[in-house]
C-alpha cells in the first residue's frame, strides 16, 4: 500500500541538474525508498521526447535558441516536443505504480484528473482530448494546452511529468510545434484569469496538495 510522499521542492534549476535528481531518487524508490514528487521551474530549454520524429517539430535552429539562451535537451521521456521556462511549474512523481494499482495508462489519466481537479479549485475548467494527453482549455474548434504530460516507466517506477503553465512566457512555444500537434494553442493561468489570477506560489501550492491527495 503507498505509504507518505515526500514532496521536494528544487526552485528553478536547469533541466539536465533536476533530471539527475530524479534519476538518483529513481534509484531509491526502485530499492523501496520513500515515493516522491519533485517540483520544479526550469530555465529555459526546449526537450525532445523518445518519438524519433519528434526533432522534426522544432522550428527554431540551434543558433537561434543560443541567441535566446533557450537550451535543448534529448529527454527519454515520452511524448514529443515541448519547452519549458520560468513561470511553469513542473512536477515529476517518482511513485511505484503497483503500490498505486495503477497501469501506465491509468497513471497518466490520474495526472490529467488531478490537474483538472487542481484548475477548477481556481475557476478554470480544464478538458481532456482522447486524441492528445495533456490537459486543455477551450472547445474542439479552439483548443489550448495549459499542461503537457510526458512520463517514463523503468522498473515499474515513474519518471517526468507534467508542466502547468501558470505565468510562463508562451512566446517560447513559438519556436516549436508544440508536442507535435499543428493548429492548436497554448495557454496560461495568468492568460485566462488576467488580473485575476493567483500568485505562482499560490497556484504551486494547489497543484501540489491535489498531487498528494491524488496519491495518497
Amino acid at each position: 500500500m503507498p505509504t507518505s510522499i515526500v514532496v521536494n521542492d528544487l526552485g528553478r534549476m536547469p533541466y539536465r541538474a533536476a533530471w539527475d535528481v530524479q534519476e538518483r531518487l529513481h534509484q531509491g524508490v526502485v530499492a523501496g525508498g520513500p515515493e516522491t514528487i519533485l517540483i520544479v521551474e526550469h530555465s529555459p530549454v526546449i526537450t525532445l521526447g523518445r518519438r524519433a520524429e519528434s526533432i522534426i517539430n522544432l522550428i527554431a535552429s540551434p543558433e537561434e535558441l543560443a541567441r535566446r539562451d533557450i537550451d535543448l535537451v534529448h529527454s527519454d521521456r515520452g511524448g514529443d516536443i515541448t519547452f519549458h521556462g520560468p513561470g511553469q511549474i513542473v512536477a515529476y512523481p517518482i511513485i511505484r505504480l503497483a503500490d498505486h494499482r495503477l497501469s501506465v495508462g491509468g497513471y497518466v489519466h490520474r495526472l490529467e484528473a488531478i490537474v483538472i481537479a487542481a484548475l477548477a479549485e481556481l475557476g478554470i475548467v480544464g478538458k481532456t482530448d482522447p486524441k492528445a494527453v495533456g490537459v486543455w482549455i477551450g472547445d474542439a474548434g479552439e483548443p489550448a494546452k495549459i499542461c503537457a504530460i510526458g512520463v517514463r516507466i523503468r522498473r515499474g517506477v515513474t519518471l517526468h511529468g507534467l508542466a502547468l503553465n501558470v505565468d510562463t512566457d508562451l512566446s517560447g512555444f513559438a519556436h516549436i510545434v508544440p508536442c507535435g500537434l499543428e493548429n492548436r494553442g497554448v495557454t496560461s493561468v495568468a492568460k485566462i484569469l488576467g488580473e485575476n489570477s493567483p500568485s505562482f506560489q499560490a497556484v504551486k501550492e494547489n497543484l501540489i496538495r491535489h498531487l498528494v491527495e491524488g496519491f495518497a
